[in-house]
């Protein structure tokens, strides 16, 4: 068979067929990477056009917040004063009464009268509910019958011991007679006595009836109304009487601070204050006045007890408060507000603002501390400036201006005199037209 020639020209040869393919892909990916080329040069162009153009860092290298050359910042300052600092020991306590009773009847009856209200302060001694005593009157009266016949006795058994004693002068009645008339009388006076006990314990239980409050306080709700039957094992009693005045706080303190305590202790009583929950208003001033003879072994501390007169009834049985009790007083003490002082890698430091309107990081060393003032130990003198706000940006040699003063203040300071100052004006007044030329060329480009 003979080949059809436009068979063959319309199938290519296999060997060339299979090398189109790959010689597309090659143009295509040599024109990618010539664009990705471009693109990359682009942008180091531009990268290094921005970096040429911006403004000089600080000479002393200072990345964050401003330095000399820097602008100035605004800041608040505060004279490190000579006060009187108090040494206190503040602790969570509890208020305890001195007493609370839980007043029960001692005789069993009917109540018939409750003679005090809710809430109400009460004095010792002081009627607080009556019990039905028509019982306990007869009970009396019994003994005291009993009494007056066991007396009645006596005095006839005493008036024939003296007949026979008359007798016996006579000798006209045997002594065996007058011996027995004599124990006779001794035996009724020992009745007596009997007589006369049981008589003063129907007249106690008579007592009884009126239930009175035994110590002075203030009387809780009402646990038992009229008409029921109450007696000494009833578990709920007829009243609760609290004592609030005065009354004491217990409290923990550390171990550690048992000395300290016991030193300031030795002279005169130490002063306590009771805070309420905020520590901002003093409820009652009062006075230390025993510590725990024991650590508690789980929690490290001592149990302490302050009293207090608690005249206006500002403390409440089981209410909890901030106790502050003071141990000395640290007399001219140079002390700073708590925001002047600062924690770095060094230790503590404080910026003082020197005449130049320039601050100084200094290292100081703390000592005890109020709710807004701290002692400085070491490190500061009485009477220099610190910065208390705006520390932050800071650092040392930073350029700041108080409140009220503008920027020219912070330019006319005479720290803005030096050389470095000096030269950085030019830089800034020669920056502008620099970049006016340059900002120009780009747009003629």
């Amino acid at each position: 068979m003979q080949s059809d020639p436009s068979r063959e020209l319309r199938h290519p040869p296999i060997s060339e067929a299979a090398e189109s393919p790959p010689r597309r892909l090659g143009r295509r990916g040599q024109l990618l990477g010539s664009l990705v080329a471009l693109l990359l040069v682009a942008g180091l162009a531009g990268l290094a056009w921005y970096l040429t153009r911006q403004p000089a860092a600080p000479a002393n290298g200072a990345a964050f917040g401003p330095g000399r050359g820097g602008p100035a910042t605004t800041v608040g300052v505060a004279v490190a004063e000579l006060t009187d600092i108090p040494v206190t020991l503040d602790a969570l306590g509890t208020v305890v009464p001195l007493a609370t009773v839980r007043v029960r009847p001692q005789v069993s009856g009917v109540l018939q009268q409750v003679h005090y209200r809710e809430g109400q302060s009460v004095r010792a001694g002081e009627l607080l509910a009556s019990i039905d005593a028509r019982q306990f009157e007869a009970a009396l009266q019994q003994a005291t019958g009993q009494r007056m016949r066991d007396e009645a006795q006596l005095d006839a058994a005493r008036v024939t011991l003296q007949r026979f004693r008359t007798l016996l002068a006579q000798d006209s009645i045997a002594r065996q007679e007058v011996d027995t008339q004599a124990a006779l009388v001794k035996q009724l006076e020992a009745a007596i006595v009997v007589s006369r006990a049981n008589e003063a314990a129907a007249r106690l239980d008579l007592g009884y009836t009126r239930v009175a409050s035994p110590i002075a306080g203030r009387v809780g709700l009402r646990t038992v109304d009229v008409g029921n039957v109450v007696g000494p094992s009833d578990a709920n009693g007829i009243a609760v009487v609290t004592q609030l005045s005065p009354i004491d706080v217990e409290f923990a303190i550390p171990q550690d601070r048992i000395d300290a305590l016991l030193q300031g202790g030795r002279g005169e009583a130490l002063p306590v204050r009771a805070l309420d929950s905020t520590r901002r208003r003093e409820l009652e001033t009062g006075r230390f006045i025993s510590l725990d003879n024991q650590v508690d072994v789980q929690t490290g501390t001592v149990r302490a007890k302050a009293r207090f007169d608690n005249a206006g009834q500002a403390l409440f049985p089981n209410q909890f408060v901030n106790v502050q009790l003071r141990l000395r007083t640290i007399e001219g003490a140079v002390t700073v507000p708590l925001s002047a002082v600062r924690t770095g890698a060094n230790g503590d430091y404080v910026f003082v603002l020197k005449d130049d309107r320039t601050v100084q990081l200094r290292n100081v060393r703390r000592g005890e501390a109020t709710a807004e003032r701290v002692q400085i130990t070491s490190g500061l003198q009485a009477g220099e400036r610190v910065v208390t706000e705006g520390a932050d940006r800071l650092r040392d040699g930073s350029r700041v201006v108080l409140p009220g003063e503008g920027p020219a203040a912070a330019a006319g300071a005479p720290g803005n005199g030096t050389p470095a100052a000096a030269s950085a004006r030019p830089r800034r007044a020669a920056s502008g037209p620099q970049q006016r030329r340059s900002a120009g060329g780009g747009a003629a480009q």
